[in-house]
């Protein structure tokens, strides 16, 4: 979409420095930004990039130089950024119109201008809501509930009696509503414990590809409104995660454990089962956290066991200096033992 300058910093609630005629169509980075492109600077360091770029609309903090530049004033720069691509960019359609080899019966409620690709096979008595695009090769099991305007990349399948709310985006491959992992030992064999709750996923979630985020045992699995889930993360049954929490690739998250709003869960975090990690807690990448440990509201941890930061930092100093302090306590042994 093309837009001037003036009409981006007031969609946007940036302050315009320079033409506010100015077109602007579409974002890039500095090196590879045209004239018409949108850039942004969010620290003083990448300012140099930025002066030198081609591109003539910057959004910039308050205090950065930019002569010849048409500035957009912004205190958070990265975030005004987003918010103007998503004003700038047209998204690709995941699918156009009804495609004659999708499976739709007559028992499916679907909404005006909903979109299904080729082999979208549609359960009985699902709900598609208003404007949602359902890419190829989708399943969606029986009962299942999707809001309005979602994005349903293709090779998506959601098991009987998922929920999602509107305006959720889930990448290819991702699987939603699969049986929990839980089984009870009698001594000789395993015996399936039962998996007979459902999926609930709130308004604006995104979930990347290839996550897996399995059905409540006896209760549900919730994941509430905000949240964003990368690329391969595994979410267990009974799991409930909070507004706005961020869970980057790899992290699983086992049964029954709670994440509080705006949390952060770096690559490869591993959460046991019945943990909690309470509103604004940090769980750095590859934390591990063990059963039934509860993280306090705005704590960062890190390593395994899952420790204070401060804490972290201290141990692995000295870590790193095993091997000097064992030559040490070898020679001390020496002196004192004449071994």
């Amino acid at each position: 979409m093309k837009m001037t300058a003036q009409q981006l910093a007031e969609q946007i609630g940036a302050r315009l420095e320079g033409d506010g005629a100015a077109a602007v169509i579409g974002v890039a980075s500095p090196e590879r930004a045209a004239k018409v492109h949108l850039i942004y600077v969010e620290s003083m360091k990448h300012l140099p990039r930025a002066l030198e770029s081609k591109a003539n609309c910057v959004v910039a903090p308050q205090s950065a130089e930019l002569p010849g530049k048409t500035v957009l004033r912004a205190s958070q720069p990265k975030v005004a950024f987003a918010r103007a691509a998503a004003l700038l960019l047209d998204r690709p359609p995941v699918a156009s119109g009804v495609h004659p080899t999708a499976v739709v019966p007559a028992s499916a409620r679907i909404e005006e201008g909903v979109t299904l690709g080729p082999y979208v096979v549609i359960g009985e008595r699902a709900h598609v809501g208003k404007g949602t695009q359902i890419g190829a090769h989708v399943s969606l099991g029986a009962y299942c509930s999707l809001g309005e305007d979602c994005r349903i990349h293709p090779r998506v399948a959601l098991y009987p009696g998922v929920r999602l709310g509107n305006r959720v985006e889930v990448h290819a491959g991702a699987v939603i509503g699969a049986d929990g992992f839980g089984y009870a030992f009698d001594g000789e064999r395993y015996w399936k414990f039962p998996q007979t709750g459902i999926v609930e996923i709130g308004d604006d979630v995104e979930i990347g590809a290839n996550a897996t985020i399995d059905r409540g045992s006896l209760d549900d699995t919730r994941i509430a409104r905000g949240v964003k889930l990368d690329n391969l993360v595994h979410v267990g049954h009974n799991v409930q995660i909070g507004a706005h929490t961020v869970v980057a690739a790899q992290t699983g998250i086992s049964g029954s454990s709670r994440l509080g709003a705006q949390v952060v869960c770096g690559g490869q975090v591993g959460i046991a089962d019945h943990c909690t990690l309470e509103d604004r807690s940090i769980a750095g990448a590859q934390a591990g956290i063990p059963t039934g440990k509860i993280i306090r509201s705005g704590q960062t941890v890190w390593g395994t066991p899952a420790r204070p930061l401060d804490k972290f930092k201290e141990a692995y100093v000295w870590f790193a200096r095993l091997p000097e302090l064992g030559e040490r306590l070898k020679k001390l042994e020496q002196h004192l033992f004449g071994k």
